[in-house]
């Protein structure tokens, strides 16, 4: 009736390990993890580059009677998009190798499983 909700791995893709032998395939699938969503955030951040430069083109090779007629995208709008569609997620990007950094350090470490156990808790 009031069974408490347990989390597991399926319904919670950040279920910590409970033994110390799991730590390490944890921290590979962690650091995998994030390495496609370093590569995801790349190919969104190149695809929003390519698109930016076609409309440059595209406008660019337009007459000037065009030009006047279609208009462009005010300064402060294509600084908007800038900061949506790439410094924000580079800086993800960025934690995200932080994280990444962290992940390695602790994988190499000399340290028995159980202490990355529970280094691992307050890492995560």
């Amino acid at each position: 009736m009031t069974d408490p909700i347990e989390m597991n791995s399926a319904a919670h893709e950040w279920a910590l390990p409970r033994k110390p032998a799991d730590v390490l395939p944890f921290l590979d699938a962690f650091i995998a993890r994030k390495e496609a969503e370093i590569a995801e955030i790349e190919q969104m951040v190149d695809r929003y580059e390519k698109r930016r430069l076609m409309e440059e083109r595209a406008y660019q090779s337009m007459s000037v009677i065009r030009k006047m007629l279609s208009g462009r995208k005010p300064a402060h709008h294509v600084a908007v998009e800038y900061i949506h569609y790439v410094k924000q997620p580079m800086e993800r990007a960025r934690m995200l190798r932080q994280e990444i950094e962290r992940a390695r350090q602790l994988r190499d470490s000399k340290t028995s499983s159980s202490d990355k156990l529970t280094e691992l808790v307050s890492f995560v």
